[in-house]
């Protein structure tokens, strides 16, 4: 394959509007069609970095040690939001072998055990919601009493955050997920979740003769099945630091509260305006898992690209060189879009045999930690709410719906409903 010479590629200036619903960002259809390793400047940040929007390529990137997430830091690499949301030691920013030994201490939240006391918990929880919603009687903001609320209860639930320090998460969360919020607002709201996780693991960790006797955990969960336990332990064992240990506290939150609570409501609202597949899966529930795959896929469930990772030397991705010191960021929305590996892929296909190829958690050592949890989160959800309420529709025409604006994770502002 012919090797582009890097000085012949036009740098593209991408500012990703706010879109609405599940339309697909043009900009990435083009990329992904014209110029699959392309070159971009965002609106923040310095200088350009590559986009790389084939799903072969992106698998490459996400899992070659020859891109570094660790490189990033200290760098104004170019960016969509005006801050740098990991923080310094988070596993997001960390490679091999940091990352890998970071990442095994986590494994410890996410047993087979701790998965099924989850998913009997996840279901406890939603059906409360919908009694809560049903009494409260359409029409409902599906967004306020159920994809809110559920998936911020269930990422708590395997934090061991304690419920009183739940809605601050949740504020938090959002501060530092909206670009809009502005570059002060979104570090303190950095600052202060990274405090509170920093106290929640200190109190956490093994008594000593300084410390005052563990508390039982909130909710019958079992000790070690408590991810801030996890935590503790690790940092107790000498095998991560407590900065680490709060990176990796805030990532976990952050994602299982912002990115399943819009996506949630992204698959709500895609089903509820494809009423086929709608019918096709209430008449036949055992499709759910592999709907939640295509689901998955189809979604654009982020705005523009995450985290960017640097080359460490000269690196060939599809044709072209990248040379040594440049920022290169993946598009799992654009891969999950590849038509060499997904057939006609502006579709929704629950047929569709292999979506569960889809990148929608990423690839590599930087694969979602959190995927199992958030995968589970969204089969209880689409078995059960068309089951309490078989009615249920939207209670506004679709494009009188609001959608985020300035938001990383996209998602309605409102998801009103009737039954």
């Amino acid at each position: 394959m012919r090797t582009t010479p890097t000085t012949e590629s036009p740098i593209h200036f991408w500012s990703p509007p706010d879109l609405p619903g599940l339309e697909f960002d043009p900009f990435l259809t083009r990329m992904l069609h014209e110029e699959p390793v392309g070159r971009i400047r965002l609106p923040n940040g310095d200088g350009h970095a590559w986009l790389v929007t084939r799903h072969a390529d992106v698998r490459l990137v996400s899992a070659d040690p020859r891109f570094s997430r660790r490189a990033v830091l200290g760098r104004d690499v170019t960016r969509l939001t005006p801050h740098f949301i990991p923080m310094d030691g988070a596993i997001g920013v960390a490679d091999p072998p940091d990352h890998t030994r970071m990442r095994r201490v986590v494994a410890g939240a996410f047993t087979a055990r701790s998965m099924r006391r989850l998913r009997d918990r996840a279901q406890q929880v939603l059906d409360g919601l919908l009694d809560a919603m049903e009494r409260h009687g359409p029409p409902a903001d599906l967004m306020a009493h159920v994809t809110r609320p559920f998936p911020l209860a269930m990422v708590s639930e395997l934090m061991g955050v304690p419920a009183e320090d739940r809605e601050p998460m949740a504020r938090w969360t959002d501060g530092i997920l909206t670009a809009a919020a502005g570059r002060t607002a979104s570090e303190q709201a950095k600052a202060a979740i990274a405090d509170r996780f920093t106290a929640l693991i200190g109190a956490a960790r093994r008594p000593t003769a300084a410390r005052l006797p563990r508390q039982a955990p909130a909710g019958g969960a079992a000790r070690r099945d408590r991810l801030l336990d996890v935590l503790a332990d690790g940092v107790d064992a000498g095998t991560m630091g407590l900065h680490e240990a709060v990176g990796l506290a805030v990532l976990v939150q952050i994602g299982g509260t912002h990115a399943v609570r819009n996506n949630s409501a992204n698959m709500v609202y895609a089903l509820l305006t494809h009423p086929h597949h709608l019918a096709r899966l209430r008449a036949e529930p055992a499709l759910v898992p592999r709907a939640v795959d295509e689901l998955l896929r189809y979604i654009p469930h982020r705005n523009a690209v995450g985290l960017a990772r640097i080359a460490l030397e000269d690196v060939e991705v599809g044709g072209v060189t990248i040379p040594a010191g440049d920022a290169v960021y993946v598009s799992y929305l654009s891969a999950n879009r590849d038509p060499d590996v997904f057939a006609d892929p502006e579709r929704l296909d629950l047929d569709r045999a292999n979506a569960a190829s889809h990148l929608a958690f990423a690839h590599g050592p930087h694969y979602c930690p959190g995927s199992t949890l958030a995968r589970l989160e969204s089969e209880v959800l689409l078995a059960t709410l068309w089951d309490r309420f078989p009615g249920l529709r939207l209670a506004v025409p679709r494009d009188e719906l609001r959608w985020q604006r300035g938001a990383l994770i996209r998602g309605p502002e409102e998801l009103p409903v009737r039954w």
